[in-house]
């Protein structure tokens, strides 16, 4: 006698892509076999919101109706789903700050005297006449020079001497 796959789900899983394509199938122990689909470009140690309420929802769907899942599991997994979406908006929240902070030290840095790592890695230096905002991060352009915040290694007024 086969029946409806149970248990409890977490929204961590390894290897899980979101969908619910082979949703598995249990055996006459109670054991349950199954199988996810798989990706080859994004990290898959975690499942985002949407997947995790799909796998919920196909657990409710198929659950045995002589033995539910258990109140407090359900609350657990419903926990769980608001902590995922909570650290999903804290992140983007903080990537968001990592922009501002790396605008606001870029343009700061016009007028100064940068010293910086080329790309050969000597150490170079100039002032910095202006800077550039991008999506990959902030550049610093001293001379002709294009610098990547990352690089710079110290900052000084420069000196005014002739």
């Amino acid at each position: 006698m086969t029946s409806p796959v149970t248990g409890v789900m977490t929204p961590y899983a390894t290897g899980a892509t979101g969908s619910t394509t082979g949703t598995g199938s249990t055996t006459g122990t109670g054991s349950t076999t199954g199988s996810t689909g798989s990706s080859s470009s994004t990290d898959n140690s975690l499942l985002d919101p949407q997947a995790f309420l799909q796998l919920l929802v196909a657990q409710l769907q198929y659950q045995d109706p002589t033995n539910p899942v258990d109140t407090s599991s359900f609350l657990n997994q419903t926990a769980t789903l608001t902590q995922v979406q909570s650290m999903t908006t804290m992140q983007d929240t903080l990537a968001s700050l990592l922009g501002a902070q790396q605008a606001q030290s870029a343009t700061s840095m016009i007028g100064k005297q940068v010293t910086y790592t080329d790309s050969s890695g000597n150490a170079a230096q100039g002032v910095v006449t202006a800077a550039s905002l991008f999506s990959g991060g902030a550049t610093l352009q001293i001379g002709s020079t294009t610098v990547p915040l990352s690089s710079v290694t110290e900052v000084t007024n420069p000196s005014t001497a002739a």
